[in-house]
């Protein structure tokens, strides 16, 4: 009788445990490695030649066309190919050597990565799967998404201040390594696989930075710990600042200003997330339903600009509800233009062209670019500077006979005095020579 109870005792242990492991390896199905594996392989034989077109064919027949579904994606969202691998093999070699068992360790978070997409369904029942693609990228982007997978690049989200970034020209990878521990990889996944879950692509700064740090703010809860980036620790130093320069520009599509501009920005990079992290907190803490607050962050639908700025209302964020047609009529504008904008007959011997502006611009905050028709009828020669009490901006012209010349001003850069964006994102300075 004992023997028949250990007998049935260890069948029940064994039983359990094929159990476990099928749940296991069902889980598994849905997180992908093989293209680190397969990348390593070819890094080996890549650093064994130094033949170039036989590295690009070592990156193609190992790496390349080995990759899963969600390497192929990653690579068409951020432009890589066999030669930007390559280059950045043989560029960065301190770098790789660096980052290589970081990047191993993540086959080891399989039951890290599970538990926080479990912990997410519990706090959205209404997730969808996702699959979770872990490669290796061109040091451009730490992850995206694509349809239902997400796309993480190993290199960039396994950083750490212990990799050695001198060989590294890009002063936001180092700024991101140096807040990240190899932790960030649950987290950088989760963000990213909420993303799967939203609806539609926003236009505005506003809905932008709420998308993005919607993401942030349903990760921390889903781990239950507090995420420490750069963006949230200068936010948080500057708030006051951050955030009455942000209610000057949400309306406005100038994301270079608020979102993956660290290689402009530098220490204040990114505050679109820092912002849109802020909203959706202020959002969920005043929510008495918390599982329905969830809901309504993920479910919010981008395309909808009246539904993302009821949302900002509701989050109570700002103290004021915003009119926003009141905020926008703030905003500057090109009053006028001499020549005249669109005129026909100009003066090939003209100079000079002035644009007068609604509102005093401040100095040195000029965004000019080459119009569709390019640098042939693209007529500046050099900034000359303001007057008009600093509302109108002089610019040296050289123009010839009977030709159309054209130009635009963006609102990437010009600011108002008292800090408002040009309202067109892109104005259209454009006007034609007479004959001699």
């Amino acid at each position: 009788m004992l023997l028949l109870k250990l007998t049935m005792k260890r069948i029940t242990t064994i039983i359990l445990s094929l159990v476990f492991a099928g749940i296991s390896a069902q889980k598994s199905k849905t997180i992908f490695t093989s293209d680190i594996d397969n990348f390593w392989n070819a890094y080996d034989q890549i650093k064994k030649t130094d033949d170039f077109s036989q590295k690009l064919s070592l990156i193609n027949t190992l790496y390349i066309d080995k990759g899963t579904p969600g390497l192929k994606a990653f690579m068409k969202a951020r432009d890589y190919n066999d030669t930007v691998y390559v280059k950045a093999i043989d560029e960065y070699p301190k770098f790789w050597n660096s980052i290589r068992p970081n990047t191993l360790t993540i086959k080891k978070r399989f039951g890290d990565l599970n538990n926080a997409v479990t912990k997410l369904k519990q706090l959205y029942p209404e997730l969808k799967e996702a699959g979770m693609y872990f490669t290796i990228g061109g040091l451009r982007a730490g992850g995206t998404t694509e349809g239902n997978m997400v796309l993480v690049g190993a290199e960039i989200g396994t950083g750490t201040p212990a990799t050695d970034i001198s060989e590294l020209k890009e002063d936001w990878l180092k700024a991101l390594f140096a807040g990240q521990s190899l932790d960030n990889i649950v987290f950088l996944n989760i963000h990213e696989y909420i993303h799967t879950q939203q609806h539609g692509a926003s236009n505005t700064v506003l809905g932008y930075s709420i998308k993005e740090g919607s993401c942030d703010f349903i990760a921390e809860l889903v781990l239950n710990k507090p995420l420490h980036t750069k963006y949230r620790s200068y936010g948080e130093a500057h708030a006051v600042e951050v955030k009455d320069r942000f209610k000057k520009e949400m309306f406005t599509n100038n994301f270079s200003n608020w979102l993956h501009n660290g290689q402009k920005k530098g220490e204040s990079a990114d505050l679109g997330y820092y912002v849109g992290y802020e909203i959706c907190k202020a959002y969920y803490q005043q929510a008495k339903d918390k599982k329905q607050a969830v809901k309504d962050i993920i479910e919010l639908n981008y395309d909808d600009d009246k539904a993302v700025e009821d949302f900002l209302n509701q989050s109570k964020f700002f103290n004021e509800k915003i009119d926003k047609e009141k905020l926008i009529a703030e905003y500057m504008y090109v009053a006028k233009t001499d020549p005249a904008n669109g005129a026909t007959d100009v003066n090939p011997d003209t100079k000079e062209i002035k644009i007068t502006f609604s509102k005093e611009i401040i100095p040195n905050k000029y965004s000019i670019s080459l119009s569709d028709k390019g640098k042939e009828n693209f007529p500046i020669t050099k900034i000359v500077g303001l007057e008009n009490n600093n509302k109108t901006l002089v610019l040296s012209m050289d123009l010839k006979p009977d030709k159309e010349y054209e130009f635009v001003l963006t609102n990437k850069t010009f600011e108002s005095k008292d800090g408002y964006p040009l309202k067109d994102e892109k104005f259209i300075v454009k006007f034609k020579t007479k004959p001699q």
